[in-house]
Formats: C-alpha cells, sequence, structure tokens
C-alpha cells in the first residue's frame, strides 16, 4: 500500500494510472497513521472498485500499529468489509478475520518459519509477504513445505519500511506535538531524508514510520526468486516514474531476467541508490550485483 501521505487528487491519479498499468494486483488504504485524513474509508472504497473494473484485483490494507480506540475501531471497519481482499498487518486484525474469510498475512506479521506459516494458512491467509529481512536460501527452504493453495509475496522495489514507532518523527523534526502536527509528512511525498554526519543518505522518516534511504531493488533477483517459488513481487509507490518502475519489472517478468543494464537503466528513476543485501544474506543496504549473485 501507499506509505506517504499525498493530497487527495494525488492518490487519486496515481490509482487511475496503476488502472492502466501492467500491474495485477493494488495494495489500498492507509497503513502507516491514523491521522492521515485526506481519504476516508470510503474513498479507498470507491478506488478499489475503481481498479477492480480495470480488470485489477484490489486488496484493503489494515494499519501496521494500532494506538488508540478508535484505530481498534478502523481495522474492525475495514476487516468487515467483505467485499474485497484484506491484508492483516497486525495481530489484531488477523484475530478479527481467522476462520471468517481469506486473507494477506502481511510483511509485518513477521513469518520466519513453518509452523508459523501453516498456522496462518490454517486461520485462513491464501498469500502471505515475506519479511524484508529473510534471505532467499531461507524462503526456499521454507517453501519447500508451504501449504498447498498457500500464494507467496515478496517485496521487491521500494524504501524499506524498517520500523513503526508511538512517536512522530516527523512532528519531532519540526518541534510539533503528535496530536497537533499540522500533517507535516504530506509536505515529503517521498519521506524526509536523513544523512549522517558525512553527508551520506541514512534513513527516511515518514511520519511514525523508519524507512531506508536506499531502495530494495530485487529487479536483477528475478531469476532466484522464480526459483524460489515467489508468485507475486510488491512494488511500494513513489511519487515520481512510477509508471518506469512498473515496465521494467513487467518486462523482467515476462521474459524471465532482467537485462544485463537494467539495474543501471532504473537508476535515474530512483530516489537513492539501489540495494538488495538482505535477499542475498548480507546487510540490507548493500547491493550485490548480478554478476556477483
Amino acid at each position: 500500500p501507499l506509505q506517504y501521505y499525498w493530497h487527495r487528487d494525488t492518490v487519486f491519479e496515481f490509482y487511475q494510472q496503476m488502472a492502466e498499468s501492467p500491474v495485477d494486483i493494488v495494495y489500498l488504504g492507509e497503513a502507516v497513521c491514523s491521522r492521515r485524513h485526506e481519504l476516508k474509508q470510503s474513498d479507498w472504497l470507491d478506488i478499489a472498485r475503481m481498479l477492480q473494473g480495470a480488470g485489477k484485483q484490489a486488496v484493503l490494507s489494515t494499519m501496521v500499529l494500532l494506538e488508540s480506540t478508535s484505530d481498534v475501531a478502523d481495522m474492525h471497519k475495514i476487516v468487515r468489509d467483505e467485499e474485497f481482499l484484506i491484508e492483516a498487518n497486525d495481530m489484531g486484525a488477523v484475530h478479527n478475520l481467522a476462520g471468517k474469510r481469506a486473507f494477506v498475512a502481511g510483511p509485518q506479521l513477521n513469518v520466519f518459519n513453518a509452523d508459523t506459516l501453516a498456522w496462518m494458512a490454517d486461520l485462513g491467509a491464501t498469500r502471505w509477504v515475506m519479511p524484508l529481512e529473510m534471505r532467499h536460501s531461507d524462503l526456499a527452504a521454507l517453501l519447500r513445505a508451504r501449504p498447498a493453495g498457500l500464494q507467496t509475496e515478496v517485496f521487491a522495489y521500494g524504501r524499506m519500511p524498517l520500523a513503526f514507532s508511538a512517536r512522530c518523527f516527523t512532528a519531532r523534526h519540526y518541534n510539533l506535538p503528535k496530536d497537533d502536527c499540522g500533517f507535516r509528512c504530506i509536505e515529503h511525498p517521498d519521506g524526509q531524508l536523513l544523512q549522517t554526519r558525512e553527508k551520506e543518505a541514512f534513513l527516511v522518516i515518514n511520519g511514525i514510520q523508519t524507512q531506508s534511504a536506499r531502495v530494495h531493488n530485487l529487479i536483477q533477483d528475478i531469476p532466484s526468486l522464480r526459483a524460489a517459488g515467489v508468485d507475486i513481487l510488491r512494488l511500494s509507490p513513489q511519487s515520481q516514474h512510477m509508471d518506469k518502475i512498473i515496465a521494467a519489472f513487467d518486462s523482467a517478468r515476462r521474459t524471465g531476467q532482467a537485462g544485463p543494464d537494467a539495474l543501471q537503466a532504473m537508476r535515474p528513476y530512483m530516489p537513492d541508490a539501489a540495494c538488495n543485501g538482505y535477499w542475498h544474506g548480507k546487510p540490507g543496504l548493500d547491493l550485490v550485483e548480478a554478476a556477483l549473485a
């Protein structure tokens, strides 16, 4: 789902572009901060119906961090909707969906072993999203024991969501209280970059969420993703050039592999340098080039 806070018209325009793009599945909803109010639940449902009419599968995502009774009420409202598939991003949502309807087990549920994966499938998960930190050899081993009929999705492009906090880092940057933040994160459509003292890109703050500054990009790893048994690749939205990113991955998935210069060709369209370290069992900010993979 969209990680950032964008203006209402921008969000509608973005998803209209998605309706005309080669993507098959679109995740919708506010998954980061409940104070963001540009779109209401009825707006997300309108977008979902528009995408469904364009032949896409629309999925409604729940929030990762529930901090109040109103957050819980919003989660209940989402999981009660039976029109669209739900992505559960916390165990409260899983509890409300278990045994009642199919759902997607989101990446923040941290499913790292076969027993947990089997448990999620028993509760009703028909798809799960691999945790960002998992390396491809561990995923391949896990998928050898995958329950029948359970799809596997991998976060393949975008700044990595590393942590969620009860504190709002964007509000703190502006010396504002969280409950009177002025919604300043809308001024940063791709998050707010943090640098080290040496002026190197380090992290990105996005409200209560901390992201990697570097952009996780697995386009050169599509052969190993396919060999491991991955069914779906997740591309995280960014404010510019998303059509170019989608086109590159679409071309690679159709041929089964990216050309040797695919990553280099994508770099002008990425907000920062690429990384893929986690997939190769290395520090997440590392980049393992195709020739070394």
